[in-house]
């Protein structure tokens, strides 16, 4: 118990004893830390104070740099506001000297106006008093000359007129004249040399229509009994058959020329064998179909070997080889469309032209005549159908479209086609017309030339190739028959079909006749 009381005793002793001593240790860090802090507080002061001084230092250099950098500023504002000032005064000058100028001008201007105007009253003055000479005058000339004003000045006119007419005449007939000289002279070389070099009979064949006969006895065989033989011909070939009295011969008579081949052959095979009975007619007319085929398509291959154009379609060149037997005013159309190729290629030859589009276009341009019997139309637009239908090209099919200048042309390769079928079909011996035909034509030519005023009398000559006027020399002068040719050939190629060309000749005569008594 003792120890126990002693025990707490002494933890209270040590318990007071520690916590003086901790007091005093305590009371020790306490003051070190307050001095600690008073010397914290010092020196923050201290370096506030300084900081305080820099920034009112820098504030300062601040100030001073903003106020030199704003002096600097307007003294330049300053200075540019006194140029802007002496520039403005300067303009302000120069306006004033120009108003000046101006008024000074504006002054002149009224003064040459208002002179202006004097002049002007001046001017309409003296216009009055010559217009009032001027109808005195005028009114003493319509009494000495007897004639009005209206008919003085017409009279001048047609005096004008007259001679202007003259002027131009001459002048047209002095052009004609040397570019025909020119003109002629290179196609007639041209033309003459693509002829020489191209070789063909001077005369056409002419299809057959009338088969000869041994003897007139044969013709009742031909007949038959009760006339059974020619119906069998007839309705076997389409051809009828004539049987007059024209001694030793039969006429065919037919539109297509085919038809009238194969009667003519199946005739002559029948009176050759010598059996003529329906039944042998029927054999014998289907073997010459057959033949005539084959010799069609010899002849549309030959033509085309022969012309050297190639590549042709294969119906295209059966279709050529009909031309075998179709005419044209007794010229044999085959011979007439390779007569036209080798020219047209001649020519194109000559004038460095397409040669091969020449003699293509030349060989087929009458190639619808082939087919005129049976389709409607025109053989020009039945041909450009047929070349269209079989892949031709356009250039080939403008040129066969305009051979008869029913269109304008497109290329020299459609003149030298034209050209060339005029060549074939017009030189001598080519074609032949009927008699009816040729003197209707003759008298249209005539009456073309009669038709102008001044014209006399009017002659067709050359088988229709010139017509030679005679003018009324007291109304066509030497000036005008130059444009009164040029008008009457006009009129003929619009209103005249012909092959070739015509010459209009017109001829002015003046006589003067006396007596000596």
């Amino acid at each position: 118990m003792i120890y126990a009381i002693v025990a707490v005793v002494s933890l209270a002793v040590g318990g007071v004893a520690s916590y003086f001593i901790t007091g005093k240790m305590l009371e020790k860090k306490l003051g070190n830390a307050k001095h600690i802090a008073e010397k914290a507080i010092k020196d923050a002061e201290e370096k506030a104070s300084t900081i305080k001084k820099e920034a009112v230092l820098e504030a300062k250099e601040e100030a001073l740099k903003i106020k030199t950098d704003s002096e600097n500023e307007c003294r330049e504002r300053r200075n540019e506001i006194q140029k802007m000032e002496a520039r403005i005064l300067e303009k302000e000058e120069n306006i004033d000297r120009k108003n000046d100028i101006l008024d000074q001008k504006m002054q002149s201007i009224d003064d040459a106006k208002q002179n202006l105007e004097t002049k002007k009253q001046e001017l309409e003055d003296a216009k009055q008093e010559i217009l009032k000479e001027k109808e005195g005058i005028q009114k003493e000339l319509e009494k000495v000359a007897g004639l009005t004003r209206e008919e003085a000045k017409k009279q001048v006119v047609d005096g004008i007129i007259d001679e202007a007419r003259k002027d131009a005449g001459n002048i047209v007939r002095d052009i004609e004249n040397q570019a025909r000289e020119e003109g002629e002279k290179k196609a007639r070389d041209i033309v003459t040399l693509a002829i020489q070099k191209c070789a063909t009979d001077q005369t056409a064949d002419v299809t057959v229509t009338t088969v000869t006969l041994p003897s007139d006895e044969i013709k009742g065989r031909i007949i038959g009994r009760e006339g059974r033989n020619i119906r069998a011909i007839e309705n076997a070939t389409g051809v009828d058959l004539i049987v007059d009295d024209t001694p030793d011969a039969v006429i065919l008579s037919s539109f297509d020329p085919i038809r009238r081949e194969v009667a003519r052959l199946t005739l002559e095979k029948l009176i050759t064998d010598g059996r003529i009975h329906p039944a042998r007619v029927e054999d014998i007319v289907e073997k010459v179909k057959k033949d005539i085929e084959n010799t069609i398509k010899d002849a549309g291959e030959n033509a085309s070997f022969e012309a050297g154009v190639f590549n042709l379609h294969p119906e295209l060149i059966k279709i050529l080889g009909r031309l075998k037997y179709r005419t044209s005013y007794g010229q044999n159309v085959m011979k007439h469309s390779l007569e036209t190729s080798y020219i047209a290629g001649l020519l194109a030859g000559e004038l460095g032209a397409n040669v091969a589009l020449a003699k293509r276009a030349g060989l087929l341009h009458d190639i619808g005549k082939a087919l005129d019997f049976e389709m409607e139309g025109t053989h020009v637009s039945i041909g450009v159908d047929v070349a269209k239908k079989f892949k031709e090209s356009p250039e080939v099919i403008h040129c066969i479209e305009a051979h008869h200048g029913g269109v304008e042309f497109k290329s020299i390769e459609a003149i030298l086609v034209q050209v060339a079928d005029a060549i074939s079909s017009s030189r001598p011996g080519a074609r032949r017309e009927s008699l009816d035909a040729y003197v209707k034509r003759l008298e249209k030519l005539e009456a073309i030339a009669n038709s102008f005023k001044g014209v006399d009398s009017s002659f067709a000559i050359q088988a229709g190739r010139e017509i030679r006027i005679a003018v009324k020399p007291e109304e066509v002068d030497d000036a005008s028959m130059v444009i009164l040719a040029k008008e009457i050939a006009r009129k003929i190629e619009a209103e005249l079909e012909y092959p070739g060309q015509i010459k209009v000749n017109i001829i002015r005569e003046v006589r003067a006749t006396d007596i000596a008594s």
